[in-house]
């Protein structure tokens, strides 16, 4: 039987709650947004600041990916801070 199945008769114990279901959908939804951010920091900021990809940063590349990192990190949190104050 599958995941996806419900056997006829199962124990009240052997079904996950509401509350537990909840939670874990936004655990794995808070997985997948960290995994999105992150690769979009990557892409965005490979983009801006490594101009002459190699087997190492330069000094001006290293400091603009720090920046450009913080930044989105800044960004998203106000963003966060915005609609988390607009829902109350």
């Amino acid at each position: 039987m599958d995941s996806f199945s419900s056997p006829s008769s199962s124990s009240p114990s052997s079904q996950m709650s509401a509350e537990d279901f909840m939670d874990q959908l936004k655990v794995q939804l808070a997985q997948a947004y960290a995994e999105e951010f992150l690769e979009t920091v990557r892409g965005k900021c490979f983009d801006k600041c490594i101009t002459k990809p190699g087997s190492s940063l330069s000094g001006g590349e290293s400091s603009c990916i720090s920046r450009c990192v913080d930044r989105y990190i800044e960004a998203t949190g106000i963003i966060s801070r915005a609609l988390f104050n607009a829902q109350r």
